[in-house]
């Protein structure tokens, strides 16, 4: 078997999640795979305040929401950037996917940046930016959750592209 290695150390991923991480075991399963990803680049999370949602809140006060979290995660952006937006309604993907995904996106930008927003979801104006709308599957999950499951699958999908026995 051939072994491809489609990454370098210049080559940055950054996950920019709405929200405070605050349970200690998924900030300890977060650490864990960054370690891992660290040998295939620099892996930086930015987290980002998230806006108090009121009880019954309109449908007005919930967009003004989401364009404030929406203001702070584009602030974060840079043109070069290849932006993975997690939403929903996104294309639904499988590891594999996500691994073949990556490879052809880093042929793009040295720089991967993936996006969890936060309760109310993303604001269009992120996911019009986004290069690709991913999802893992239709359930809806905590966004600190999910940024274990996203790191993991970061990791998965590298390990697959190494031909790594991790993925079986």
């Amino acid at each position: 078997m051939r072994l491809v290695f489609w990454y370098n150390k210049l080559m940055r991923i950054k996950i920019i999640s709405v929200g405070k991480l605050k349970e200690k075991y998924l900030t300890a399963g977060i650490a864990e795979y960054v370690k891992r990803l660290s040998r295939f680049g620099q892996v930086e999370i930015v987290e980002l305040a998230d806006e108090k949602t009121p009880d019954k809140a309109s449908a007005k006060e919930n967009a003004q929401i989401l364009a404030k979290e929406g203001d702070r995660i584009l602030a974060k952006l840079t043109d070069r950037d290849f932006v993975y937006s997690l939403a929903i309604e996104g294309k639904l993907i499988s590891s594999e996917d996500l691994s073949t995904s990556l490879e052809q996106a880093m042929q793009q930008s040295s720089t991967l940046v993936f996006i969890i927003g936060g309760s109310l979801g993303l604001d269009p104006r992120v996911k019009k930016r986004a290069n690709a709308l991913i999802s893992f599957g239709r359930i809806t999950l905590p966004h600190q959750l999910m940024r274990l499951v996203l790191v993991e699958q970061i990791y998965r999908a590298f390990m697959i592209r190494e031909g790594s026995p991790y993925h079986k």
